[in-house]
């Protein structure tokens, strides 16, 4: 079997890993993650205790190269959803950075402290990374297709989050069809500044450069100094959620610095939630660089991306990667043919980047499948050349109206195009008349003077159609969002 970091093994002198001033490079990293790898080896499974930081990188690396299944650990979950997810994966012991006081549910754990490993002022050789440890180690020969690598805990937005269990041909999938759509190579620099308990900081963000033997700067909180710093001295990629685009969007006007530094960048890649087409359209005039969008889930991984040398269509997350078998499906089951940019329905996939199952939830995990297709609960549209446009979750947003089938998210760009929206979410209500209201809640650019409703319901009608305006309009400070971005809806209610 081929490794899963080619160069790890090949002990590559380039910078792999830098968190602030603290830096590895893949040979110093092939010494500190196999060293720490020694001593976790044989458990049956960790926590890492996910902080943005040099050490819970090593941390899962060390854990792949053991073969040892990791469980991130979002270090802002509340008590009760920590407690749920450590007494659910069970892990034998915790690996964090020193002098982290750890809540009641992990301190009781045996716990592993990453130490720092090497002192780059001074050029010293890597040392033990792990309390207990003795010295570096030789890396670990290479584990099954099918044995479990992380357990990722998804949102819980329907009931406790469950352990998404994440085999290493899942990582290896994704990460080898991206190396494909991206033009992925070991000359990339990527800049981020994503959270390392989620798909897309650890797997896309961390895994994905060391894979392809290139290297990752984590800023270790966003700023659009970061960006431009990093962008501006030799990085070549950037990764961010829509709510840092619409950061770097709003500044764009008054930073010409920021605009160069996004002019000569590779790659701009959005996920996580849909980038709004108005933030697509500002940073393209401003920059000449558009942003492409992808789309994934925590027991997918990565589905879909508009492609390096695609089209990067706003409103869009590109065509199926290669090796992922993408459908979508009608109320009755039936596959939907026509590619016609209209008809809505739910996406299903398949491939060798699924999960294999929910954690100590066998139903769960036989409710999520049919014939071999994973129901990802995302309604979708397809154009005639095959992109795909998601419309919203079938939960929450696909609305039935007045016998239409409505999706949230095209209402929702729409809106966020008129000049008096800063930020902009669609529901479905109960309407005795219609069956379902179309709500639209606002966060106006200027709170003393908020569009009025009659203006957005005549600017929706008049860019789709009279059957998809808003029947409700209210106004908000700000929408409620998680750790990622994606806005919660089911905070939201009248």
């Amino acid at each position: 079997m081929s490794p899963l970091f080619p160069a790890l093994v090949a002990r590559a002198e380039r910078p792999a890993l830098r968190f602030g001033d603290r830096t590895l490079t893949h040979a110093e990293l092939a010494d500190a993650a196999g060293s720490l790898a020694a001593r976790i080896a044989g458990a049956r499974r960790i926590a890492v205790w996910a902080t943005p930081t040099l050490g819970t990188a090593v941390a899962v690396v060390a854990a792949l190269l053991a073969g040892v299944p990791v469980v991130p650990v979002n270090p802002r979950s509340g008590e009760r959803e920590l407690a749920h997810v450590v007494a659910d994966s069970a892990p034998e012991l915790v690996v964090t950075e020193p002098g982290v006081v750890l809540p009641p549910a992990l301190a009781a754990l045996d716990r592993v402290d990453v130490v720092d490993i090497v002192d780059v002022e001074a050029g010293g050789a890597p040392a033990a990374v792990a309390s207990g440890a003795s010295g570096p180690s030789v890396l670990f020969p290479e584990h099954a297709p099918e044995s479990p690598a992380l357990i990722v805990y998804t949102s819980g937005t329907t009931g406790p989050p469950k352990g998404a269990v994440l085999p290493r041909r899942a990582l290896t999938a994704t990460l080898d069809a991206l190396e494909d759509a991206w033009r992925w190579t070991a000359d990339d620099v990527l800049v981020h500044a994503l959270p390392l308990f989620h798909v897309h900081g650890l797997i896309l963000g961390i895994l994905g450069p060391l894979r392809r033997g290139g290297s990752v700067r984590h800023l270790g909180r966003f700023d659009i100094e970061g960006v431009t710093r990093e962008l501006s001295s030799g990085a070549t990629m950037l990764f961010g959620v829509p709510t840092m685009y619409h950061r770097i969007a709003e500044a764009l006007p008054g930073d010409p610095a920021l605009a160069e530094a996004l002019s000569g960048a590779r790659l701009l890649v959005s996920g996580s939630a849909a980038l709004p087409v108005h933030d697509h359209r500002r940073i393209a005039a401003a920059t000449g660089r558009r942003v492409i969008e992808r789309y994934g889930m925590t027991e997918t991984l990565m589905n879909t991306s508009v492609r390096a040398d695609g089209e990067p269509r706003a409103g869009t997350v590109g065509v199926p990667l290669r090796g992922v078998g993408l459908r979508l499906v009608d109320e009755s089951g039936d596959t939907i043919e026509a590619y016609d940019g209209e008809t809505v329905g739910e996406i299903q996939v398949r491939g060798a980047n699924l999960f294999t199952e929910y954690l100590n939830r066998p139903d769960a995990t036989e409710a999520a499948f049919t014939d071999g297709w994973f129901r990802t609960g995302d309604m979708a549209i397809r154009d005639p050349d095959g992109y795909v446009r998601i419309v919203g979750r079938k939960a929450t947003d696909l609305i039935k109206s007045g016998g239409y089938k409505i999706g949230a998210g095209e209402i929702e760009n729409v809106l966020l195009e008129h000049p008096g929206v800063r930020e902009a979410a669609v529901t479905g209500e109960p309407d005795a008349d219609l069956g379902e209201r179309i709500v639209a809640w606002i966060v106006p650019a200027r709170v003393e003077a908020p569009p009025s409703a009659e203006e957005l319901a005549d600017h929706v009608a008049a860019q789709l159609a009279a059957h998809k305006r808003p029947r409700t309009v209210r106004y908000l400070d700000a929408l409620p969002r998680n750790d990622m971005g994606k806005i919660m809806k089911r905070a939201l209610h009248g």
